[in-house]
């Protein structure tokens, strides 16, 4: 719930603040307690606060070492400066980092979910096009204390979501003027990722109310069902606030969430003597939505349950929404 506030409390001081970049960035990164390599994927929301100081929002992804499937999200404040005409950026952010791990207990190797808080620091080369796209190279160190630092080099594409009139970082400014959402109810499916070292997935269904409450300010309940697993057998009511934010005149809207889960869930396992408990759990969504017709848009959600019984999971979702 912390991050989930600092999240919201981001987007509200970005509210009218100026560029606006998207990164999709993969590569590699290194565990430096057992010196072995691992895969790294990236996706950044980057918000200009002046000429030479950003802010971001991240989700990273550090790969699968032995005994250890890591990411997490991470709020960066960055300094920046320009060179080669303004067409090449150099930064330095630095950040906390909320980590969901998925390890085992050294007695019996069952899974478990564990979670903290750490420290991210990162270096960006950004090169500016003459078109919105972008390319950037970075580092990210990662540091956890009581636990393994990694070390982290990726490189992708970026998007301006508002252009510039140069090939530079944008000083455009944007205000809005009315909600981002009115009413909006969305039929989704998708596919539930059980968070185990021993990954299982099934099919997911969910429907959602969404109305929004200020500029910046969603609402949501939803009923979510996440399938038919080996593991668990889950569905219930959720209800959640979201940051959110319009672009390329208001057809595309960016959005983070968070809020709570209460879940009747079915084990297939006895646990506690019963096989059916009612649970309050987290959950936390990021979410976009295109605008194909003043009246429809598609949508996309990505959400992590997060339990007190190490049985997170991701719930990863697409569907149709009609707007009033």
């Amino acid at each position: 719930m912390r991050l989930t506030l600092l999240l919201i409390a981001f987007v509200f001081a970005a509210s009218t603040a100026q560029a606006q970049e998207f990164f999709l960035l993969g590569g590699a990164i290194e565990n430096n307690a057992a010196r072995n390599f691992s895969y790294s994927w990236q996706l950044e929301y980057r918000q200009a606060l002046g000429e030479h100081i950003a802010a971001s929002i991240s989700y990273l992804n550090e790969g699968h070492f032995i005994n250890h499937h890591r990411d997490g999200n991470t709020i960066q404040l960055w300094a920046q400066t320009t060179m080669l005409d303004q067409r090449l950026s150099l930064a330095a952010g630095v950040g906390p980092y909320y980590f969901f791990d998925t390890t085992s207990k050294a007695s019996d190797g069952s899974s478990i979910n564990d979670r903290g808080w750490g420290g991210a620091l990162s270096l960006s080369a950004t090169l500016y096009t003459e078109s919105r796209w972008l390319f950037q190279l970075r580092a990210n160190w990662v540091g956890i204390d009581g636990k393994f630092d990694t070390l982290s080099t990726v490189a992708g594409i970026g998007y301006q979501l508002e252009q510039p009139s140069a090939p530079k970082p944008s000083d455009k400014e944007i205000h809005q003027k009315d909600k981002t959402t009115a009413n909006e109810v969305t039929v989704f499916l998708g596919q539930t990722i059980t968070n185990t070292l021993d990954t299982s997935q099934d099919i997911a269904t969910s429907i959602e109310y969404r109305r929004g409450l200020a500029r910046h300010l969603d609402w949501t309940v939803a009923w979510l069902y996440e399938g038919d697993e080996h593991l668990i057998r889950r569905n219930g009511v959720t209800t959640q606030l979201w940051a959110v934010r319009p672009f390329l005149d208001d057809r595309l809207v960016l959005g983070v969430g968070g809020g709570g889960y209460f879940a009747i869930e079915q084990y297939h396992e006895l646990i506690n003597g019963k096989t059916r408990n009612r649970v309050l759990s987290g959950i936390f969504t990021l979410t976009g939505s295109y605008r194909l017709h003043p009246q429809w848009a598609i949508r996309t959600s990505w959400n992590r349950i997060i339990t007190k019984y190490n049985m997170d999971t991701d719930v990863i979702l697409g569907g149709l929404g009609y707007l009033f």
